[in-house]
């Protein structure tokens, strides 16, 4: 679990996050939500260390980030896993080799060990056979299961995404959405998703974080977020008049008062 209290961070006279507080918890995917310049990015940026916050506090597992000496907030980073937006996969490095990375930089392990481990992620992400690809010579929705086995070979506790599904079609960020939820439950896994990716909303949204110019707007999960009454997450949310028809629609049905077999129908007229 990370734990979140009032942090601040500004750059120059200007402040990007205002006062934030959540809870990140473990075996469900956190989502952080917001329109471009909301402050969602930096906020995970200071979740995992790469910006100092003004002020708050970070706590991993009951102890403050902020304030640990570089040799315990090498320990917590050890237990960080980061998928990257554009995979940040090494393009001189083949599959394997690109997965095997950070256990090269953190462990004394063998070299049978660490192919060991290696070949057991690429199995878990439905890549055995592909050690010996080079990223050029791979899919996009592969480069990303590359990254997420990359992002999971340490076992760690806390996992990041940022926009994982950025670039994808749609059928192909629905199985990385999987992916992601199936790891996150099956170990427990602490995991916090930067997305702009709305069927990640729905699919994976186990809790919602909605930023708005720096500030926590609305927090809750994905069976809630449809009944929000934020008019500016539904305005974010349900953006084109189709979305927003379909929202009526799936109040409308959880009221009782219109037939489920008849709402495609109604919302192609």
């Amino acid at each position: 679990m990370i734990e979140v209290k009032n942090i601040v961070k500004g750059f120059g006279d200007r402040i990007v996050i205002n006062d934030v507080s959540a809870t990140m918890e473990a075996g469900k995917c956190n989502l952080i939500i917001g329109s471009s310049g909301s402050g969602k990015t930096v906020f995970m940026k200071c979740l995992v260390g790469l910006f100092e916050p003004d002020s708050g506090q970070i706590l991993y597992g009951g102890e403050d980030f902020t304030k640990m000496d570089d040799e315990h907030r090498k320990e917590i980073r050890k237990e960080i896993g980061m998928l990257f937006q554009g995979s940040a996969l090494f393009d001189s490095l083949n599959v394997e080799q690109n997965v095997q990375f950070p256990l090269d930089m953190f462990t004394n392990w063998t070299h049978a060990e660490k192919r060991k481990r290696v070949n057991e992620v690429l199995d878990r992400v439905n890549l055995e056979g592909a050690n010996k690809k080079f990223p050029s010579e791979i899919s996009g929705g592969m480069k990303k299961r590359v990254g997420i086995a990359r992002a999971v070979v340490l076992n760690p506790k806390y996992l990041f995404c940022d926009e994982p599904n950025s670039g994808l079609d749609p059928q192909t960020s629905l199985v990385i959405d999987k992916l992601i939820k199936d790891l996150t439950l099956e170990f427990n896994i602490t995991t916090v998703v930067n997305t702009h990716d709305m069927n990640s909303v729905m699919e994976i949204g186990d809790k919602i974080i909605y930023m708005y110019q720096g500030c926590k707007e609305w927090e809750g999960n994905n069976k809630e977020i449809i009944f929000s009454k934020n008019q500016r997450l539904n305005d974010f949310i349900f953006a084109s008049e189709f979305l927003k028809d379909a929202k009526d629609m799936r109040m409308l049905e959880q009221a009782g008062k219109i037939d489920n077999n008849r709402n495609m129908d109604e919302l192609m007229k």
